[in-house]
């Protein structure tokens, strides 16, 4: 799918970042006509196409890439205090986190990742007010925000198991992302999504699909901010952003304040 080249409008990029130099899948959604269109997806390597291909298309104007990798690491070992508070809400939808810390192999690779998009002027700030402009990064859990966006009791499961059962799942998360963006706010029109292939691999299109839904968290978090988002941790150890597009206003957990959790 070929780009939408319309300047000025916000853009929102998802990574579904490929650790350990597997391939990443990229999406874009840009807000249009008060609405959201994606504009492309693809799945790239090496760690600077990805980089080249997010400079080609952020434009100069108020974008949001949502990551789905750890993008601040301070922890030497254990587990990260956004990673606990979010595993305190989520594990009974078995949509934990795994422990991120600078000893496990995969630390180095996605800091040098968040910290290049740093430099190219995107930014960490877990609390913004509404449709704020600027040029942000955050981090984001699929997992944890298909629960919340699709109104799931458990986790779609098609990352693990035989090739015609993860097919099976992803092809029902294909679906329910066609039905629920469609109607959310912010909607997404006239969405089409790659086809789940009857054979062979469905790794690329798992890529893509997950990188479509990390750019639609990151245009909740721009379009309604705090109000129906929740941030687990803080800019100095971690943040991860999961909408909550029932809710109040939320709150952000303070990591030393919400019980040990386990691993997913």
């Amino acid at each position: 799918m070929s780009a939408i080249n319309i300047s000025g409008l916000p853009l929102f990029i998802g990574v579904d970042l490929g650790w350990y130099g597997k391939p990443s899948g990229l999406a874009m959604l840009r807000w249009v006509d008060h609405h959201l269109r994606l504009c492309e997806i693809t799945r790239i390597q090496e760690p600077h196409e990805i980089l080249d291909w997010i400079e080609e298309n952020a434009g100069t104007g108020t974008a949001v890439i949502a990551v789905d990798a750890p993008t601040i690491i301070r922890n030497q070992g254990s587990i990260r205090p956004a990673e606990r508070a979010l595993n305190a809400q989520f594990r009974r939808f078995h949509a934990g986190c795994h422990p991120a810390n600078l000893a496990r192999p995969f630390a180095k690779y996605v800091l040098e990742f968040s910290n290049a998009l740093e430099a190219m002027g995107f930014r960490f700030k877990p609390e913004v007010a509404a449709m704020e402009p600027g040029r942000f990064q955050i981090e984001v859990h699929p997992h944890a925000a298909s629960v919340n966006l699709f109104g799931l009791p458990r986790i779609v499961k098609y990352k693990r198991g035989r090739r015609e059962q993860r097919a099976k799942e992803l092809n029902r998360f294909r679906k329910l992302l066609l039905e629920h963006l469609s109607k959310s706010e912010p909607a997404v029109r006239n969405l089409s999504l790659p086809i789940v292939p009857k054979k062979g691999s469905t790794k690329a299109v798992e890529d893509q699909l997950d990188a479509i839904l990390c750019a639609y968290i990151a245009a909740h978090w721009w379009y309604w901010g705090q109000a129906r988002n929740t941030i687990f941790g803080d800019v100095e150890s971690g943040f991860i952003v999961v909408p909550n597009p029932n809710s109040a206003p939320t709150l952000t957990f303070p990591a030393s304040r919400v019980p040990v959790a386990d691993g997913p």
